[in-house]
């Protein structure tokens, strides 16, 4: 029986298990990438380590986050990074250079090799056949100091596609139909691949819209074939050589199969407030358009902006409507100046954003009070926006930028003839905003240089033999990491410093959270299904550990956030018997019995509630490593007695 591509990429790169789904393997890591917002902190880890030298191939380090500096904090930060990078091998992609995902598709990512990332939407990477996976800021430190990167084996999905997209229907809309049919926690535990007769009639940027947004599903990586359409982009950036072709074999088989025929799509919308609340256009209707902002490493690309800027040529913005975009990259925004089509949004009224992650994380252009926004974004959680009770919706930029004209969301068809979009032959290519890291010889004279608010990362420490505490919060199902650790324009210049960071923990759901458990010095969180979607944020880890919490127990867990408590030292449960949920209320004294003998040896664990007088059986499935780690207190202190 052959192999899928997923199965190929790991399988080329296995260090360690046996590729049966379900059980954990080890990777090598080729490349990393980290992003400013979760950066600092994965530097201060990699630092713990020890390591002189990054071992990876490549790595780099992005400013595209928190690039709204209205305080000290985001620019110390920014030069912390930089100087860890002149120090220890890494390329520093500067401020303006663009955003992460986008500036890597387009210099650096290579078919066939591994990346991770501490950003969840580093799948944008399968666009060109990589095995491109978010990860924790911790994981990304272990993976730069030539460690392997651990994953449960995922199940392999193939999304069959066939037909051809219809003139205004986008590859955004591909990736909302599978959201539609799939649900954000449909792609758990599963590697999305792409095939079939469509695959061909769509670009690089399109392929990687798709598999950026794959990470709304959960899943743990999506992926497309690298053939001649991605060598052709490569070309087109200088990088041929980095090309090779990569295609599932003949007789590979999935665990499941969607047929999607790409004719029969039309444009669509993620509704408030998820992501999978996926309805057509047309079937939501025509409401009144307050915002609309384009853009994000979701639809930043060259080929994106070329469309909105013929759709908005010669027209004015709707008085009603305020629009922004923001291109991907200095690369983007260098050949819209340089072709005209810079020109074409600026005069229809457009507000140019610098090339960053901007409104998609909160970091201004926050919507007025219960204002409608069409974003081209990849999450519309709510409060996300900045405006608690704005309305998100997601959407391609061809309905962006034609319901920016009408002032109404409006189905783009209606429009009349669409605007034939190709990309160039050759792009603009000048890396002047990356910087090479200093010599090894010269590393030994640069001095990294911290700001005020730089704090260390929490202490950690082992396992006890038991734990008694409260449950300090009850929460259901799809709790987001923006629930658990917001991010926006107040808070993001605190990713730093997890004590200050620690007022805002699930400030969203319970504003007195923070102080409840700072009262109690420990607590355990009891949470619904899907704990824990969304970014690849440790924050959401780091600042529950920092204010003591000892277990976390739910119907189910995200995959990246489940593997962030692991690496905090944070016991992660889900209910043998869901219903279970229901008999635990806020406040309840809880007690896990013998948990470090119990997990050491594999055996049952059981929950007490001692207010209740009653037991529920909690299951779990740790690795060895995972169980060791846990033992430890942690990842960083299981890493710093392995190496001892």
């Amino acid at each position: 029986m052959g192999y899928t591509l997923g199965q190929k990429l790991i399988q080329s790169h296995l260090v360690s298990g046996d590729m049966t789904p379900g059980s954990e393997v080890g990777i090598r890591i080729d490349q990393t990438l980290t992003q400013d917002a979760t950066g600092t902190m994965a530097y201060l880890e990699f630092e713990a380590m020890g390591v002189e030298r990054v071992r990876t191939e490549l790595s780099v380090a992005y400013i595209d986050h928190n690039t709204l500096q209205t305080g000290f904090e985001n620019a110390d930060d920014h030069r912390f990074i930089q100087t860890v990078c002149k120090k220890h091998g890494i390329r520093f992609s500067r401020p303006g250079n663009g955003i992460c995902h986008q500036v890597h598709l387009e210099r650096f990512g290579i078919p066939g090799k591994t990346l991770i990332g501490s950003d969840s939407h580093t799948p944008t990477g399968g666009g060109i056949g990589m095995l491109a996976i978010g990860a924790g800021g911790l994981d990304v430190a272990v993976a730069m100091g030539g460690g392997t990167y651990y994953i449960t084996m995922p199940k392999m999905v193939r999304v069959n596609l066939t037909g051809k997209l219809n003139p205004w229907v986008a590859a955004k809309d591909i990736i909302l139909e599978v959201l539609r049919i799939m649900s954000v926690k449909g792609g758990v535990g599963k590697i999305i691949e792409y095939g079939g007769e469509g695959v061909k009639t769509l670009s690089v940027p399109e392929r990687a819209t798709i598999t950026n947004m794959g990470a709304e599903l959960g899943a743990t990586t999506s992926v497309f074939p690298s053939d001649e359409v991605t060598r052709s982009f490569l070309k087109a950036q200088g990088r041929e050589q980095d090309w090779i072709e990569l295609l599932p074999d003949a007789d590979a088989q999935y665990d499941e199969v969607i047929e999607i025929d790409l004719s029969s799509l039309a444009p669509m919308a993620a509704m408030p407030h998820s992501p999978d609340n996926v309805k057509s256009v047309t079937e939501i209707g025509q409401i009144k358009v307050d915002q609309v902002c384009i853009g994000s490493c979701t639809n930043s690309s060259l080929l994106d902006m070329l469309k909105v800027a013929a759709i908005l040529k010669g027209k004015t913005v709707h008085p009603d409507v305020s629009l922004s975009i923001a291109p991907g990259s200095k690369q983007v925004l260098n050949m819209l100046a340089q072709n005209g089509a810079l020109a074409d949004m600026i005069a229809a009224g457009a507000r140019i954003l610098e090339s960053a992650c901007g409104p998609c994380i909160g970091m201004g252009q926050s919507p007025n009070s219960k204002g409608i926004s069409l974003r081209t974004f990849n999450r519309n959680f709510e409060g996300r926006s900045g405006t608690a009770d704005a309305g998100i919706y997601l959407v391609s930029p061809e309905v962006a930028a034609a319901s920016a004209l009408t002032g109404v969301l409006t189905d783009p068809r209606t429009l009349g003839d669409a605007p034939q979009v190709t990309l160039p032959a050759e792009f603009l290519i000048n890396d002047n905003m990356v910087e090479l890291p200093a010599s090894p010889e010269e590393a030994k004279d640069v001095e990294v240089l911290r700001g005020p608010n730089i704090k260390e990362f929490p202490v950690t420490k082992a396992l006890p033999a038991s734990i008694e505490a409260k449950a300090v919060l009850k929460v259901g199902d799809n709790i987001t990491t923006d629930h658990i650790m917001p991010a926006g324009a107040k808070i993001l210049p605190y990713r730093s410093n997890i004590p200050y960071l620690s007022k805002f923990c699930f400030g969203q759901v319970d504003p007195d959270f923070s102080e409840r458990c700072k009262a109690e010095g420990k607590g355990i969180i009891i949470g619904g299904a899907n704990y824990g979607q969304g970014s690849s944020r440790e924050h959401a880890a780091l600042v529950p550990l920092y204010l003591g919490v000892k277990a976390v127990i739910t119907k189910s867990f995200a995959r990246i956030h489940q593997a962030n408590l692991i690496n905090a030292g944070i016991l992660p449960f889900t209910f043998a018997n869901e219903a279970d949920y229901d008999n635990i209320e806020l406040g309840d004294e809880l007690r896990l019995p013998d948990v470090r003998a119990l997990i050491a040896q594999g055996k049952p664990v059981t929950l007490e509630n001692m207010t209740k007088k009653e037991s529920y059986p909690l299951a779990y499935s740790f690795s060895q490593r995972q169980t060791d780690m846990l033992l430890a207190g942690g990842l960083l202190n299981y890493t710093r007695e392995n190496a001892n």
